[in-house]
């Protein structure tokens, strides 16, 4: 018995260090989702947002075989995972969106919209399945305001792109930006389109909501 001391120290090692790693790289979705609503009402001028209800946290299944021969290992385990885990749930409770870029492209985006909106309620401008914003009818708006749209669109894009981007850097991955644009583009349609505005599905085909 004594033998299997060592073999279950290293098991130990292996599963809190696999532990730390899922617990670096994991995205943090529910807090994404949050995130993407408290800067949608502000750039619409929505309801607040409401709270997500926080999704339990699924232990990893234990051998029952293994948890009655080593019970020692398992509460050894829980200890080690109780020292980790409360940074990476802190971490995930919340995605920093008060950055001063942050800050700044939101802003710009708010003032866009008063302009924008209008167009969105006419149906010639719509969302995109990936995050943007794109004329959808060009024909549909007057000869004398097309410049104008094709500015707002081109600007307001170029404001995304930046702000998927800096809540990524902002909160030190800046290997989420494509989760966080996924996000945006779900949340931007559910959330912040009103009835009869235009979005197009994955497929790429325009429809109403």
């Amino acid at each position: 018995m004594r033998r299997l001391i060592p073999l279950k120290l290293a098991l130990l090692c292996c599963l809190a260090i696999a532990a730390c790693v899922t617990i670096n790289v994991y995205f943090p979705a529910a807090a994404a989702e949050q995130a993407a609503d408290k800067i949608i009402d502000s750039v619409t001028g929505g309801a607040a947002a409401t709270p997500v209800p926080a999704t339990p946290k699924q232990e990893p299944p234990v051998g029952q075989n293994g948890a009655a021969r080593a019970p020692w290992l398992v509460a050894a385990l829980g200890r080690v995972l109780a020292a980790v885990v409360p940074a990476a749930q802190a971490q995930d409770a919340n995605l920093d969106v008060s950055t001063p870029e942050v800050r700044a492209v939101t802003a710009s985006m708010t003032q866009r919209f008063a302009q924008l909106n209008k167009y969105f309620d006419a149906g010639v401008v719509g969302l995109t399945a990936d995050g943007m914003v794109e004329v959808r009818d060009a024909n549909a708006i007057p000869l004398a305001e097309r410049a104008q749209v094709k500015q707002l669109v081109a600007a307001d894009n170029q404001d995304r792109t930046t702000l998927y981007a800096a809540i990524a850097r902002g909160n030190g991955h800046p290997e989420w930006e494509a989760q966080i644009r996924k996000t945006f583009a779900r949340r931007w349609i559910e959330r912040g389109a009103k009835p009869g505005w235009y979005y197009q599905t994955s497929g790429g085909a325009w429809t109403q909501k």
